[in-house]
């Protein structure tokens, strides 16, 4: 799975993350359900009813448990609450087109990190990170950025990190005051991104960083 499980302490808030993070992936039966989860097979289908009631999960035609609707109006709501990504959007879809790599905009969630915007490559061979998804905090350029990591270039760069083959570059992305409340990167293949991502495309991840007005 892309996201990365977090324990909350409240188990039976952590177990039903489970279920709904196994069914983002894709559909699942039960068995597959159970499998995916690590639960008991009791546990697995007592929490993935009940996140069925409210509406957060439902049954394909074939009986598979799938993303229910009720997150469709969450996710509208929480968008239309959140304007850094109506504010970021066309910056960064223009630092996609500038460098025909694939961008995405990162956000601190305790300690992690959860991409809230991803814009992906033309190139055929392309790197994807989810919308939505939850990523460790202390790999990654953006996620050591976000750590208040200090940079004499206004970038941090990654190689292979997180995911072999993988490279990024990423900038902060500040208040008013100084605060960092982003990260934005470019992101993809370290074939076509070099060994040396931020000396190819961390000045112009610089300059988007700087043109986002909070």
């Amino acid at each position: 799975m892309d996201s990365v499980a977090a324990s909350t302490g409240v188990g039976v808030l952590d177990k039903s993350m489970l279920v709904l993070r196994a069914v983002s992936v894709q559909p699942q039966g039960l068995s597959k359900l159970q499998q995916s989860t690590g639960l008991p097979r009791a546990t697995a289908h007592r929490l993935a009813a009940a996140l069925e009631v409210h509406g957060f999960l439902r049954r394909d035609g074939e009986g598979r448990f799938e993303l229910g609707h009720g997150l469709v109006a969450l996710g509208q709501q929480s968008s239309e609450r959140f304007p850094l990504v109506d504010v970021v959007r066309p910056i960064a879809t223009a630092l996609r087109d500038s460098t025909g790599e694939a961008v995405q905009l990162f956000v601190r969630e305790g300690n992690q990190r959860r991409c809230v915007l991803s814009l992906e490559s033309s190139h055929g061979l392309r790197w994807i990170v989810p919308e939505g998804s939850l990523l460790p905090i202390d790999v990654g350029s953006s996620g050591r950025l976000l750590t208040g990591e200090p940079t004499k270039t206004g970038w941090l760069q990654s190689v292979g990190e997180r995911e072999a083959g993988a490279a990024s570059v990423s900038a902060s992305v500040r208040s008013g005051d100084g605060t960092i409340v982003a990260a934005i990167s470019v992101s993809g293949p370290v074939e076509r991104l070099t060994k040396q991502p931020g000396r190819r495309f961390g000045p112009a991840v610089v300059v988007a960083a700087a043109e986002i007005n909070l």
